[in-house]
């Protein structure tokens, strides 16, 4: 007996291969979709550890600025206090330069000339005087050049020739004077704990 199959059968071939890839498409799609989520819930899982992490650093670099903070704070303190130590060690090294000053000035004028003023100003003393002869003014400026320990680079400023009576009838040519001279500090203090002039040493006898 034979068989002839009278239905449309390539029109259900066609649904059937229509089905087909319409499913294959909706599977794909899904496929599609749960890798998207997968990639997606990644993506955010990085981009919420790497806001913590900033988080983390934003924290630290607050807790910095503040001992940042701290520390210039401090370094203010110990420049302050270094330049109050500063002040006092020179008050100190200071307190003894009049008496040596003195000492110093006794010690270098030469015969013939006498001192009328002695003025201070800072480190440095201007002196005005009279002098027999212009040569008793260098030979001062020598001595306190050359061989004062507490004492250094006098200035002449002025020099001025004048007459001086010495009685009813005679005068006497002097010269007026004006130098300027600059104290010494004493250095700091040595092994022995002993205050030493900044330059040279004190000869032996003079304080």
């Amino acid at each position: 007996m034979i068989l002839i199959n009278l239905l449309p059968h390539r029109e259900a071939a066609r649904k059937k291969q229509k089905d087909q890839f319409f499913t294959q498409l909706a599977l794909s799609a899904m496929l599609g979709g749960i890798i998207g989520g997968v990639v997606f819930t990644w993506y955010q899982g990085q981009i919420s550890d790497q806001q913590s992490r900033n988080a983390m650093l934003q924290q630290e670099i607050s807790r910095l600025d503040e001992e940042i903070k701290d520390i210039a704070g401090l370094q203010k303190e110990i420049a302050s206090l270094r330049a109050r130590q500063t002040a006092v060690e020179d008050l100190q090294a200071d307190r003894n330069l009049p008496v040596h000053l003195l000492d110093e000035l006794v010690a270098q004028l030469p015969d013939g000339i006498y001192l009328k003023t002695m003025k201070q100003e800072g480190q440095n003393v201007l002196l005005t005087g009279v002098a027999q002869s212009q040569e008793r003014v260098s030979e001062l400026l020598r001595n306190l050049g050359n061989e004062s320990p507490w004492l250094t680079r006098p200035e002449l400023i002025e020099i001025v020739a004048a007459n001086v009576p010495v009685n009813a009838r005679e005068q006497r040519r002097v010269s007026n004077f004006t130098v300027r001279v600059a104290l010494k500090r004493p250095a700091p203090k040595d092994a022995n704990g002993a205050a030493t002039p900044a330059a040279g040493a004190a000869a032996p006898g003079k304080v």
